[in-house]
């Protein structure tokens, strides 16, 4: 049975109204006769397909559209332009059993009451989704489960700590079983234990019930350990769609030699062998290209009192960041 697409967004444009006003008791006279208008398009012309099953990163800095885009494939906002199908569902209308068909779980807001126990709040989705009785217990016996929260289902959830409490908005999104999901940053704020298991949940998830995922995270681990195609987007529109560990031929072409000397060297000196990426006297990381580094190695051990190196790739970070700054 041939895979189909999930998602399809075509030509997907949101503009904002907004007024500007200066400071001061006279701009505020002068904005109650005349104020000055301004449009901020904070999704401009955006188009990709997801394909069903897939799990996707949806990357960009802060104010790049990322959410923007995910309130209009959850039908919370009604696009200025263009379309959107999702799973046959045009989004902003609303339909009921479009709205069965995904969850959304936003890291910084919270759909649980904080002075319930968790497992009412989860009990309430039952309810809303209509979830029948036996299903709703299975479903909640194993994910809790698999999340290790099940002893806590009867707790206040504002006394549970921040990984339990996204642990429980997991369950709660997950009890009518959607078939997309939309993570906007799921880990934030959570120590490294937390991100794991959240980490190794969302992929369980993904591949016992093919659950089509739409993830952004600022936290490269999880999209290198969730997602193989990225989706970049800054100031509204798409910069790169495609493997994750494709970014950037440049980045594929360059390396970082970090060096550590036996006594404070200026970083003023090795600016001459490449981009002195970090420097504080006795440490040091310098970026150059590939074929440089024997070259570039064998004079610094020459002219540096340098007591051990190691030569490293760059980070996916620094490709993406080449993608966002144009210099790629």
């Amino acid at each position: 049975m041939p895979v189909g697409n999930a998602v399809e967004v075509c030509q997907l444009v949101k503009e904002f109204e907004y007024y500007k006003k200066d400071i001061g008791m006279r701009q505020s006279l002068k904005n109650l006769f005349f104020r000055k208008k301004l449009v901020k398009k904070a999704v401009n012309a955006v188009s990709f397909a997801i394909e069903e099953g897939e799990m996707v990163g949806f990357l960009g800095p802060n104010g790049a559209g990322k959410t923007t885009t995910l309130k209009m494939l959850s039908g919370i906002l009604h696009p200025t332009s263009g379309s959107a199908n999702v799973f046959g569902y045009t989004p902003w209308e609303r339909k009921k059993p479009f709205k069965q068909l995904f969850s959304i779980v936003m890291g910084q807001k919270s759909q649980l009451w904080p002075d319930l126990p968790a497992g009412e709040s989860i009990y309430l989705n039952k309810c809303i989704y209509q979830v029948p009785d036996e299903e709703y217990r299975r479903t909640l016996d194993e994910l809790s489960g698999l999340l290790e929260v099940r002893k806590l289902l009867g707790v206040q959830v504002r006394r549970l700590s921040l990984g339990e409490r996204m642990k429980m908005e997991l369950i709660a999104s997950l009890i009518h079983r959607p078939r997309l999901m939309y993570l906007d940053e799921p880990t934030i704020g959570l120590d490294m234990m937390s991100q794991r298991a959240v980490r190794n949940f969302l992929k369980y998830y993904n591949e016992q019930y093919r659950a089509t995922v739409i993830l952004t995270s600022h936290y490269m681990k999880d999209i290198e350990d969730l997602c193989s195609r990225v989706i970049l987007i800054n100031a509204g529109t798409i910069l790169y769609d495609g493997e994750l560990k494709r970014i950037g031929t440049r980045h594929e072409e360059r390396k970082l030699i970090k060096l550590f000397f036996s006594e404070e060297i200026s970083p003023e000196l090795l600016l001459a062998f490449g981009d002195v990426k970090e420097s504080d006297g006795n440490y040091a990381v310098v970026e150059v290209g590939k074929d440089e580094v024997r070259l570039c190695l064998q004079q610094f051990l020459d002219k540096f009192p340098v007591v051990d190196f190691n030569i490293e790739d760059l980070q996916i970070e620094d490709g993406i960041a080449r993608l966002y700054s144009g210099s790629v």
